[in-house]
């Protein structure tokens, strides 16, 4: 390990991964670094990572970024959870949102009171007992005091690149434009020395961040790091984008609806909606794809569709030698649970937990490494589920899904589930109980027997136990406003 103080950063790649990653160190941690960001303005980025997770609310309070300013500057409306249409079964719904379902003990999970209540037939649908679910389905929203609703955000990527642009470049991060045409390692550690760009300038560094995509042209082509493909799990290869003009008021949820072959994302911004279809090429052809995709939106195409290939996995190591990957760099998993940015933002973290500043440490790598590549293994399980727990056999495609073997550590969690009704979060995964639980309820599974400590409760405590927690949601959705006023209201945005 080169033990030579960090002085300089360079991060080779713009879009989400490379300016997040900017403005984090460089507002956090920049004030003794040299720190630049190298990108060309003929390579364009995926830029379909439009849909967030709540996590995303902690790195924007870290960087002090104002909400309602952030928002408008992003056409961002709000997000409450997913909704999956088909997924079970053709014509079947359920919506994965975020926080809290009913009231959990020290013992069991809510799941166990409600599965009780279902069998005597006094529990209604499970999502009943959620503020978030319930405010969802009602398309309303309002930011709460103490996380009365928990909430995430739909945005424009490349408005959102932007955005963190400014705060890196304020805060002394330099943007070098143009293309990179070579990598040269250090003859003696095999460290990353320098890059040479396409104008014949070099720039060196102490430590390169890896944010240039899928080609991963210092992680992959420079280094060659090994990669771990789980396309055996996770067959879709492919995904069409386009752009579509709003055609009425945003919904505070995304859409995620099963088709054929793959599955149909909708994400509603203030100015339009993004939409896309991931799908497997062994299946559908790019052109089936993007005939199905257009024959299932709403409003006139903004955009010419745009193909994008991929392979689902993970590099062996996010951080080689002098190198951190980030992005699309490091791993791709599809977009099913609006993962993407979340990863960027936990690699982002954890590097300034870890930064080398007098020098790379192995033990700080292989822990970062570890941390990496635990939290990957998660969310791919927790995607796999959507998959394989399923009552579908209608086309090749989703047999093949229903019956392909799965990791085992994904095998346990339904086979711990299907018998006790059991969820135990792990460390490093980022899927609470409660989104565990919806979804294997959402895919139809169901357990067997509940946890002996509900039967502490009389058949009518347990009665006025579900309808009080009911009747509390109702109560909280009733009084919110409608997710259109209050976008009004917080943080709309200036007229394109």
């Amino acid at each position: 390990m080169s033990n030579q103080a960090v002085k300089k950063v360079v991060i080779v790649g713009g879009g989400t991964a490379g300016w997040m990653a900017a403005a984090a160190i460089s507002k956090l941690i920049g004030k003794t670094l040299d720190i630049s960001l190298i990108e060309s303005d003929e390579i364009g980025t995926v830029g379909v990572g439009e849909a967030t997770i709540p996590t995303m609310i902690t790195l924007h309070r870290l960087l002090k970024i104002d909400e309602r300013d952030f928002m408008a500057s992003v056409q961002g409306t709000f997000k409450l959870g997913i909704s999956f249409e088909n997924w079970k079964n053709v014509d079947e719904n359920y919506i994965h949102s975020f926080g809290f379902t009913g009231k959990d003990c020290w013992a069991a999970g809510f799941q166990h009171f409600w599965l009780k209540g279902k069998q005597q037939g006094i529990s209604s649908d499970f999502g009943d007992y959620c503020n978030e679910l319930q405010a969802a389905k009602k398309n309303k929203f309002a930011v709460l005091p103490k996380n009365g609703l928990n909430y995430a955000f739909h945005m424009d990527a490349g408005l959102y690149a932007k955005y963190l642009r400014k705060i890196a470049e304020e805060n002394g991060c330099k943007r070098i434009e143009g293309k990179i045409t070579q990598v040269n390692l250090d003859p003696q550690s095999g460290d990353i020395g320098h890059l040479v760009m396409e104008n014949g300038q070099t720039i060196d560094g102490d430590l390169f961040v890896d944010c240039s995509g899928f080609v991963g042209l210092l992680i992959n082509k420079a280094l060659g790091t090994d990669y771990d493909d789980w396309s055996h799990y996770l067959p879709c290869d492919s995904a069409v984008a386009v752009q579509t003009k709003s055609v009425e008021e945003p919904i505070p949820y995304t859409r995620s609806i099963a088709r054929d072959a793959g599955w149909q994302w909708r994400i509603p911004l203030q100015h339009r909606v993004g939409n896309g279809m991931v799908f497997c090429s062994k299946f559908l052809s790019d052109e089936q794809a993007t005939e199905t995709l257009l024959n299932n939106i709403e409003g006139e195409p903004l955009t010419k569709p745009r193909i994008i290939k991929f392979r689902t996995g993970q590099r062996h190591k996010h951080w080689n030698k002098n190198c951190v990957a980030l992005g699309l760099a490091a791993g791709f998993l599809e977009p099913l649970e609006s993962t993407s940015i979340h990863l960027i933002q936990t690699g982002i973290i954890r590097l300034l937990q870890m930064f080398p500043i007098d020098g790379i440490q192995q033990s700080d790598v292989e822990e970062f490494n570890a941390q990496m590549k635990e939290e990957f293994l998660f969310v791919r399980d927790f995607i796999v589920l959507h998959y394989h727990v399923t009552e579908r056999e209608d086309t090749p495609f989703w047999k093949q899904c229903k019956n392909m073997e799965i990791p085992k550590s994904l095998q346990h969690r339904i086979e711990l589930f299907k018998e006790s009704g059991r969820i135990f979060q792990k460390n490093n995964d980022i899927f609470a109980e409660n989104s565990w639980s919806q979804v294997m309820l959402g895919q139809g599974l169901l357990p067997k027997q509940y946890h002996p400590i509900v039967n502490m409760m009389t058949d009518e405590e347990l009665k006025g136990f579900l309808a009080a927690i009911k009747g509390s949601v109702n109560n909280l959705v009733d009084q919110l406003p409608s997710h259109q006023q209050f976008i009004d209201s917080y943080c709309k945005a200036p007229s394109i």
